[in-house]
């Protein structure tokens, strides 16, 4: 049996995070090159959907780089940009606006004043605490946030709680190879104490999906390589996006100016090809508001028939039977 997913993660300083993502919003966009594109996978898969979704929350938004697309697809939906900084919302409104502006250009003469409104509706809160109703959204998507939850259980019963029946969760988030560069360098300098943050593996996400009540979980792993000239440009990188390490473990004191350096070293020494590699394992996921029918202990057996394997094998002779005789007819 899987652990759960508290189990695996390292417990997250909230206060922490969310001190170092409001540090960050003012130089977000233009270093997060990488949530842009995985925004933009999204939104490619997001046009194989069927769901009606008039009412969308955008959980752990950020600066609206996924919001925006969601404007674009969904010009009649109503939408929340959910996240945990509102310096970061704050940042996300020019954009918003001017989104939503364009996905309803031919209503433009009947809007004169649209530039005072929102194009949709920002809300600071944590997503263990949602303030939405039950059974309230059509569609819940996340990207490339979960990774700073250290309970995905309990994230996911609150989206599970929120979403009507049948409604659609999309997300991303970060699977274990994530900056394995960078954690290898760490050991290689100081193995007692984790400086880079631990991440779950897609099955045991797929697994607590089912224990929240979702159904249909399909899960795949894309990996993405940026390349630095040096190594501490990594370092500025994650800084400049509010990545960090938030343990409630982690030690608090100043870093020696040794350890760090031998830090760098160590990841020097990995540089491939002339460059120095930083490596994401994302993963995509999505899941319905319906109970699994198929795995799980709690799973629903309504339509499910139980037979021996000597009675399959019977049935299965005289099926082939049947069958045989049917087509010489």
């Amino acid at each position: 049996m899987s652990q759960s997913s508290s189990e695996q993660l390292q417990h997250v300083n909230r206060q922490h995070l969310k001190q170092h993502f409001s540090h960050a919003a003012p130089s977000y966009d233009e270093a997060a090159i990488l949530q842009k594109t995985v925004a933009e996978r999204m939104d490619e898969r997001l046009e194989l959907t069927t769901v009606k979704a008039l009412r969308i929350a955008d959980i752990g938004a950020g600066t609206g780089l996924l919001t925006a697309k969601l404007l674009q697809r969904y010009p009649q939906a109503t939408l929340f940009a959910v996240d945990l900084s509102e310096a970061m919302l704050q940042r996300a409104k020019p954009r918003l606006q001017i989104e939503r502006i364009s996905a309803l250009k031919p209503l433009n003469k009947l809007l004169s004043g649209f530039n005072q409104k929102l194009g949709v509706t920002l809300i600071n809160a944590d997503a263990f605490a949602l303030p939405f109703a039950d059974n309230s959204l059509d569609m819940i998507t996340s990207n490339l946030m979960l990774q700073w939850c250290d309970d995905l259980d309990a994230v996911f019963k609150e989206f599970r709680r929120v979403l009507r029946p049948e409604g659609l969760l999309m997300f991303t988030t970060f699977g274990p190879d994530t900056l394995k560069e960078l954690r290898q360098a760490w050991r290689m300098a100081d193995q007692q104490s984790e400086h880079v943050n631990h991440f779950i593996d897609m099955h045991d996400i797929g697994d607590a999906l089912i224990r929240a009540g979702f159904g249909q979980p399909v899960m795949d792993v894309e990996m993405f390589t940026l390349t630095y000239e040096k190594p501490i440009s990594v370092l500025k990188d994650l800084k400049a996006i509010g990545a960090t390490n938030a343990s409630l473990h982690r030690n608090p004191g100043l870093m020696g100016k040794n350890k760090f350096q031998t830090m760098l070293n160590a990841y020097e020494s990995l540089r491939q090809n002339g460059k120095i590699h930083a490596s994401y394992e994302v993963v995509h996921g999505h899941a319905w508001a319906a109970q699994e029918i198929f795995k799980g202990p709690d799973r629903d057996r309504k339509g499910v028939v139980e037979i021996s394997l000597d009675e399959f094998a019977k049935q299965t002779k005289q099926s082939a039977f049947g069958a045989s005789f049917r087509d010489k007819k």
